[in-house]
């Protein structure tokens, strides 16, 4: 008789998953937040499946180009392919026409792409909710922007959050900028601090969101200059002022 190999670890030491419980890892917190020269986007470490931690030290924020960065929260592997698909597809214009492709039509292309994936969605296979920040080079403007998983686009001016830790921290947000102003008009220390403060107020309420103690958030820097990373040593300190 053949013997089947085990699928999962679990099948490998017998062990089942209560009735409903989340075969598909996911991710969350991001955020996205404006200040007086950019836009930094965060994201915490954490991967999930179900009530089982996977990995804490997940990457969910990515340059799709030097302009482009997005953030993504739910299904992991779903987003990781469709954030390759993107970046390839850019690159791909670039290419073809000498030129890069316009904002809008960036936008188009990740609404397109979530609209391609809503039948995987619907099945509860593959969802995953993504915000993206974005320079116009055209207009010399940058922007923040949310999607829902069928696709629609939603411009959220200066600040956008996903994930399941963004519902515990979506009134933080007017809150802050209550009481400091506008958050373009904040320097980028600043809008730094407060952003790790976001994300571990989400992990102190979220189980699924990770802290920053063990692993500080991953953090890019928007620019009209570039989409760097920032050094995880800037990160450490900016949760060492908290």
């Amino acid at each position: 008789m053949k013997l089947e190999p085990p699928k999962s670890f679990a099948d490998l030491v017998g062990f089942s998953l209560p009735p409903g419980t989340a075969t598909e890892t996911h991710g969350t917190t991001v955020l996205s937040i404006r200040y007086d020269k950019g836009v930094l986007t965060f994201a915490d470490r954490r991967a999930t499946m179900g009530n089982l931690i996977m990995v804490d030290d997940a990457e969910k924020v990515f340059a799709l180009d030097d302009a482009t960065v997005i953030a993504i929260s739910g299904s992991f592997a779903r987003s990781i392919e469709i954030c390759r698909l993107l970046k390839h597809s850019f690159k791909y214009f670039r290419r073809m026409h000498m030129q890069e492709m316009s904002v809008d039509g960036k936008l188009q292309e990740i609404s397109r792409a979530l609209a391609s994936n809503l039948p995987m969605a619907m099945n509860g296979v593959g969802v995953f909710i993504p915000i993206v920040a974005a320079y116009d080079a055209r207009r010399k403007t940058l922007g923040v922007h949310t999607f829902d998983s069928a696709g629609a686009r939603f411009s959220r001016g200066d600040y956008a959050a996903a994930g399941s830790g963004s519902e515990r921290i979506r009134g933080i947000f007017e809150y802050i900028e209550d009481q400091q102003g506008p958050w373009r008009k904040l320097s980028r220390d600043k809008v730094l601090i407060e952003g790790v403060r976001l994300l571990q107020i989400a992990a102190e309420l979220d189980s699924a969101t990770g802290g920053s103690l063990a692993n500080p958030p991953i953090v890019r820097d928007l620019t009209p200059s570039g989409a760097p990373a920032l050094d995880p040593a800037e990160v450490k300190a900016a949760i060492k002022k908290l």
